[in-house]
């Protein structure tokens, strides 16, 4: 029964700092949205990396733990939201959108889709 109880505090903890990624993802999007690239990192601009820095490194953070919670949980799907996420970081395309075009974009589809519990 102890075990039964640990595993789902640590659920309904790893269920709270996944709503936190997300909220800290929404904030980081907002900055990136209002003009402040960086992000996503299309530009592979040192200044841009610096002014991000701080909201991605939080973002790998969160994401870290919730991996290792996943981990222990046995939930075999890694964190889909941060997974999305690293997938859009990068070089793209001189014809790709901006990063504050891009930024819109996902906070409109974050708002579209209901939260996770």
């Amino acid at each position: 029964m102890a075990r039964a109880d640990r595993l789902d505090r640590l659920d309904r903890r790893r269920i709270g700092l996944e709503a936190d990624y997300r909220e800290a993802l929404i904030a980081a999007l907002k900055e990136t949205a209002a003009g402040n690239w960086g992000l996503f990192d299309h530009r592979q601009d040192r200044h841009d990396r610096a002014r991000a820095a701080t909201a991605v490194a939080a973002l790998t953070e969160l994401a870290e733990t919730i991996a290792d919670m996943r981990e222990q949980l046995m939930i075999e799907e890694p964190f889909a939201l941060h997974a999305q996420f690293l997938a859009a970081r990068g070089p793209v395309r001189a014809q790709a959108v901006g990063e504050p075009k891009q930024a819109r974009a996902w906070l409109e589809r974050l708002a579209a889709e209901p939260e996770p519990e």
